[in-house]
This record gives structure tokens, sequence and C-alpha cells, in this order.
């Protein structure tokens, strides 16, 4: 494995100053002709924020041979702070002229243009027909989670995918967790039987609340909203999706499979002009076509119980993952321990193996698990907002669609306020979920 930096992309930005310390790098040949050649690849950049520039210095980390040669961004503050950030860290290697850095709605195509590989980075709002542009135009592309706010949008990303496949393009969706040792471990001993029978798994995502964007008096509507985005399920489809999500991946990578249905429940605590129209807890059961069930809460109340782990529970044994603290342990009939070294990064390793299989030409593409496990955390949003039992096939060919094309920043918002600044929440037992 590649050395690689220590900061996750979500604190990429905040940390830049940090990022300027020297950085040793590897680049991996690209077997072709008969012979080992290393070719240089061109990065692009859509969407500058904290996870779009994250995940572009982690590109530029696992690959010495390579270049970020265009950004794109609905802002150009944001633009700014981003490619500042990436070099700072990368000096010449992300130093994108004038004429490569593009603002506004169609500004992703031309970055796109520019690449053999995109970093899709920007709300999962846009990622659908982001991924579909890369796609038609040949990249390899890099899609940050979650890959859609809507049963339309996974539809979109799951066609695109098998034109990619078609193409023989490499694709990387950010579940970062699947590239850690100690996940990859534990799930290789839970499907060797370690735990008899899995009869149930258990995930969490209960975090602090993050801070809302105050409005400025400049801001249209729809510019607020997308300054602010992760408080509107339209741009973030709901924190259940954008956080809990990997929890219910790990989950369906345990099972083998799909839930079948779901349902449960979900509400907002506390309302606030700055806060959006998300809940801010769910707690949701999912049933799988075993019989086995995930049951998954995430809680952003302030105050509130914190955690973030995977759990799993079969008819020899429990197995818990502790992400954060690094322990990996299974106990029961057939115990076991595993501590990981703190310094992995698994937001370097996942680009380290993407890269890697671009070079060696290796058949790449994580956008089935990707896809479903996004539809996953959609089906448990869709039976909270409705107080319904969702089935599997209802959620995916749901033509409900939260995010609408956006052509114009001069677009009406999706979603408007009303006369207090607050914005209307889904009731249970009477929103129309899917």
């Amino acid at each position: 494995m590649n050395p690689t930096p220590s900061l996750p992309r979500r604190d990429f930005i905040l940390n830049s100053s940090a990022a300027l310390a020297a950085t040793s790098l590897v680049g991996f040949p690209f077997v072709g002709g008969g012979k080992e050649t290393v070719e240089p690849l061109k990065i692009a950049l859509v969407g500058c924020g904290g996870r779009g520039a994250g995940a572009a210095n982690q590109a530029l980390v696992a690959d010495a041979n390579t270049t970020l040669v265009a950004v794109a961004d609905l802002f150009a503050d944001k633009l700014a702070v981003g490619l500042n950030a990436l070099k700072a860290q990368h000096g010449a290697r992300a130093d994108v002229p004038l004429e490569r850095q593009f603002v506004g709605i169609d500004a992703y195509k031309h970055a796109i243009a520019c690449a053999d590989v995109v970093i899709l980075g920007t709300p999962c709002a846009f990622r659908p027909v982001h991924f579909e542009e890369a796609v038609r135009m040949g990249k390899h592309a890099f899609l940050e989670k979650p890959v859609a706010v809507d049963a339309p949008g996974v539809r979109r990303v799951l066609a695109a995918a098998a034109e990619a496949k078609r193409k023989n393009l490499k694709v990387a969706v950010g579940f970062q967790r699947r590239h850690k040792k100690g996940f990859q471990e534990m799930i290789r001993r839970i499907h060797a039987g370690q735990l008899g029978e899995v009869i149930y798994t258990r995930a969490f995502a209960n975090t602090p609340l993050r801070t809302g964007l105050v409005r400025k008096p400049e801001f249209s509507e729809l510019e607020y909203q997308c300054r602010n985005w992760y408080y509107f399920s339209w741009l973030s489809a709901d924190f259940i999706v954008d956080n809990l999500i990997h929890g219910i991946d790990i989950s369906n990578w345990i099972h083998g499979a799909y839930p079948v249905r779901a349902h449960g429940m979900g509400a907002l605590s506390e309302r606030s002009p700055d806060y959006g129209n998300l809940f801010d807890h769910f707690a949701i059961e999912w049933e799988y076509p075993s019989g086995a069930r995930l049951f998954g809460e995430c809680d952003r109340r302030p105050g509130c119980w914190a955690s973030v782990a995977n759990h799993a529970v079969g008819s020899e044994g429990r197995a818990d993952f502790l992400d954060g603290r690094e322990v990996y342990s299974i106990t029961g009939r057939n115990p076991w321990q595993m501590k990981s070294v703190r310094g992995e990064n698994p937001y370097q390793q996942e680009h380290d193996d993407f890269f890697e299989a671009i070079r060696k030409d290796h058949s790449y593409d994580e956008t089935d698990y990707g896809a479903k496990s996004t539809l996953t955390a959609i089906m448990g949003r869709m039976a909270a907002y409705s107080g319904k039992v969702v089935e599997w096939d209802a959620a995916l060919n749901s033509t409900l669609s939260l995010a609408p094309e956006i052509h114009s920043m001069s677009d009406p918002a999706p979603v408007s306020p009303d006369a207090g600044g607050l914005y209307a929440i889904p009731v249970a037992g009477r929103t129309v979920a899917l």
C-alpha cells in the first residue's frame, strides 16, 4: 500500500494547511503492447467541497503520474477554496489554469471533457447526470456516495454502469469501509460460518449535529439550498442516506443480499430555518430474503448518545465492528479479535485500488453495490416518511423524483419556506414517499 496522508475526505479542506508536508508517491504500471509503461493520467474534479477535494487529493497521492487538469463547481468561491488546498498539497500537479476552472450548472461537462479520470464529489442529486456524462465521454470515474437521492436516479446510475462496463471503464464508489483490512477479515470470517447462521445485524450512525448555513441576503433561494445542501432532501437524500449508508452497505455485505422490505420511523425534533427539511432521527428495520434483519438507526440530535458502529448476531456468536477504535471481534463459539493499525487510511486505499485497476486494466466496477446500498438507504427514508412498509421492487421502480433537472441558478428552488422561514416536513401516514 502506498504511503498515505491521514486526513479523511471530509476533513481535507479544513486541515489543508497541514497538507504542506511532502508526500511519497508510487505510480502503478499500465500493461499494454507487451511491455510495461506509465502513461500520464489527467484528472478532473467536479465538486470542489471537502468531499470532492479530499477525493482528488487521494487520487493524486495514489498515482505519481497524474495531474489535476480541470475543476468544476457551482460556485467560484467554493472552487477557489478546494483548488487552493490541492495546490498547497500537490504544487504544480494541481496548478489548474484559469481556462480550465469552470463554474456553473454545465461546468461539469467542460471539466470531464479535459480528463481521463473524473472525481464526482458534488451533492448526490447531481451524481446520476454527471456519471452519465462521464460514461458518454469514455472516462473512468470515482463516485462519492450516495450515488443518487431517489429511485429514478439509482436506475440512471445502474444503466450508465452497464454502458461503462461495455466500454471497459473503471468505476469506484466511495464506500471506503470495504477497503479496510478489519472489515474485509471480519466479513470473510462471517461468510466462512464463524457466527453460524446470521440472524440479524445492527448499524448505527448517531453523530453530532452539523452546523447549518445561515442565509445571506444576496443568496437566491436555490443558491441558499445548494450551499446548504446537507439539509435539503432533494440534494442530500436526507441524512439516513448520507450517513447511515456506510453501515447499511456493511450489513448488505454481511448478508450477501439486499432487503426485500423495510419499515420504521423518523421525525424532526426541533424546527429551525437553518436546518432545511430533514428528519433528525430514524429507526428502521430491513428484512432480507433469508428472514434475517438489519436494525439501523441514526440520530443527529444535540446531546444524544453517539455511536458509529456495525454489529452482527448469529446462531453461534456475535461480531462487533468498532471502526473508530480499530477493533474487530467475534465472541461466542469461535472467538477472535483483530486490532488494526490506526494509521490505515481506507479513503486512500480505495483510490490506490482504483488506480491500480486503471493501470493494470483489471475489471473494476463498484456501482452495483454502490447503487443498491443507496437504494436500501432510500427504502428506509421512504418507510419513515410514509409510515408504510416499503417493498424492494416498489422502491426500485418508484417514479417519485426528489431531484428535478436544474438548468440555471435562476430556476426556482424545488422547495420553498413558509412565512416564518420553515420548510415543510414529511408527515408519516400522510406523505407519499414512493
